[in-house]
This record gives C-alpha cells, sequence and structure tokens, in this order.
C-alpha cells in the first residue's frame, strides 16, 4: 500500500473535508482519505493509485492542490 500527501491551503472547513473526500475515493486504486483542516493537507492511501489523478480529483472538488513536500 502506497501513501500520498497533498498540500490543499484553501480547505477550512467540514464541507471542503466531505467535498474532497468525495471526490478522492473516486480515483482509481484509492482505499482512503485523510483530511487534517489544521495542517491543510489530504493524506491518501491505496495501491496503484496516480498523483495527477488525485490532485485532479481535488481540483474537481473545487480546491487546488500540490503534493507535500
Amino acid at each position: 500500500m502506497s501513501q500520498s500527501a497533498y498540500v490543499v491551503s484553501d480547505i477550512s472547513c467540514s464541507h471542503c473535508t466531505i467535498a474532497v473526500t468525495e471526490e478522492v475515493t473516486k480515483v482509481d486504486g484509492v482505499t482512503a482519505v485523510e483530511v487534517d483542516l489544521d495542517t491543510k493537507l489530504v493524506r491518501v492511501s491505496g495501491d496503484g493509485f496516480a498523483g495527477e489523478d488525485v490532485i485532479a480529483a481535488i481540483d474537481e472538488a473545487g480546491y487546488d492542490a500540490r503534493v507535500a513536500a
């Protein structure tokens, strides 16, 4: 299982969490999504998912994302 983290600086509320989680869980290979509003990080776990697909899903939810350093 692989894990990746993404910075989503414009998330701030439970609606943001729900919107991002719903879109990212649709990405093939994603099995878990954790949104941390305090750190502005979205952590994704799964097998075989592509980072660019996760970023596109977060964009679809209405937020900008980048891979966390």
